[in-house]
């Protein structure tokens, strides 16, 4: 083979190799595969990574008219819109896209935040280390963290409104109940509410 016919190969690998992000590598031999917090990524329910990274677009936060009668400082996750509302006061809110439970994992409720912290650990709650035995059972924070750079912990459940180490998942539904935004939305988010903000999902 030519050497240029060498490269031409090599460029068309490298380009093949763009279309899956890191960490959802395709397995054929793996009937359905899951990333480190339990979402699937190969078989069926995933969403078609293979398509969706290299053309992922952020979803821009934006302020809008919002009137539901919540104080200002309360989170609103809508998640069959897949957004999350911080209540501004005077009928603003400042939107953002966030991703959210998988069919099964969706969930609704009133809370508060009970905890903060920045590049958070994760320790993988028991009934996920049963679904998947492979996963650690704990992974310090960092930028390969999939709690990514802030995580906002809600009530006494085990769901956190946290980053992503996945930015084009968000506004998808493939979480085992968490809610997921860009890194750089959740630590917008992070600096604007304070421990004990009220936290109100609708499913």
């Amino acid at each position: 083979m030519s050497r240029s016919m060498l490269v031409a190969a090599a460029v068309a690998i490298g380009t093949l190799s763009l279309s899956i992000p890191a960490g959802a590598e395709f397995n054929p031999a793996v009937q359905t595969r899951y990333d480190a917090l339990g979402n699937i990524v190969e078989g069926p329910g995933a969403t078609s990574y293979s398509s969706a990274a290299p053309n992922y677009t952020p979803i821009p936060r934006e302020v809008v008219s919002f009137d539901g009668g919540y104080a200002a400082g309360t989170i609103v996750v809508k998640t069959a819109e897949r957004r999350l509302y911080l209540v501004l006061g005077d009928g603003k809110a400042l939107k953002y896209g966030i991703g959210v439970g998988r069919p099964g994992f969706a969930w609704g409720g009133t809370h508060s935040v009970t905890r903060k912290a920045e590049w958070p650990g994760w320790t993988p709650p028991p009934e996920m280390r049963r679904r998947q035995p492979h996963l650690p059972a704990y992974m310090a924070g960092g930028p390969e963290n999939p709690l990514g750079a802030r995580a906002m912990y809600i009530g006494s459940t085990y769901y956190r409104i946290h980053g992503s180490n996945e930015p084009w998942t968000i506004g998808q539904a493939v979480s085992s109940g968490c809610f997921r935004m860009t890194n750089d939305d959740v630590t917008d988010l992070y600096e604007r509410v304070r421990v004990g903000a009220r936290v109100v999902v609708i499913n």
